[in-house]
């Protein structure tokens, strides 16, 4: 099940951080560090949307929180299944934490998705890339129908900004400043606790 929230109202970014920390509870995941995978190119606007977002949590990586893909170092269709390969050898414990731009509904533009279980990123303009992720989150750039590409390519990037602000700021609210989860057990409830209210 997708949680849809309207990233143009106030308050979406805590929307955001509270559904996220509700999903990572309801993930029966155990993990000791969190992986954000951040798909997407900076070569097409709509598409930047993933590395946008990688751009902003980066600052914010510490001993258990990784990033992976960014505007200066891109994780798309030509290398996301080396990176997830390369998640998987040196994270085998992580959250992994997949996020993407995705086309929907006129209805939902400007919107955000989250949910537990993969995100198939690709799948809207035809492209048959492995499925990645625990938890996923998109953002609705434009409008699915003919022509996916040149939607992507035609897309605001005031929409795309907008986007990523919002979901970067939602995601910062729940991750620790200076929370070190090897303090306690990393597979107890109360290190997830710990993490998820150190900003509550």
């Amino acid at each position: 099940m997708a949680f849809y929230i309207d990233a143009g109202k106030d308050g979406s970014s805590g929307e955001i951080a509270y559904l996220l920390k509700k999903c990572i509870l309801h993930c029966p995941k155990r993990w000791t560090e969190i992986v954000f995978l951040c798909i997407g190119s900076d070569r097409v606007t709509g598409d930047c949307l993933g590395p946008y977002i990688g751009h902003l949590l980066t600052p914010h990586e510490t001993g258990h929180i990784f990033v992976y893909g960014t505007l200066s170092s891109p994780v798309h269709a030509l290398n996301l299944e080396k990176i997830s390969s390369l998640i998987k050898k040196f994270h085998p414990h992580a959250l992994v934490i997949a996020i993407d731009a995705s086309l929907g509904q006129k209805k939902h533009l400007g919107y955000v998705t989250i949910g537990n279980g993969a995100l198939y990123p690709g799948a809207g303009v035809q492209k048959n890339l492995p499925p990645v992720g625990d938890i996923h989150i998109t953002g609705i750039v434009n409008t699915a129908g003919l022509m996916e590409h040149l939607t992507l390519q035609t897309t605001r990037l005031s929409t795309v900004v907008a986007l990523a602000d919002v979901i970067a700021g939602g995601i910062l609210k729940i991750l620790p400043a200076e929370a070190d989860l090897s303090a306690s057990d990393p597979h107890s409830e109360h290190s997830h606790s710990a993490l998820l209210h150190a900003h509550a």
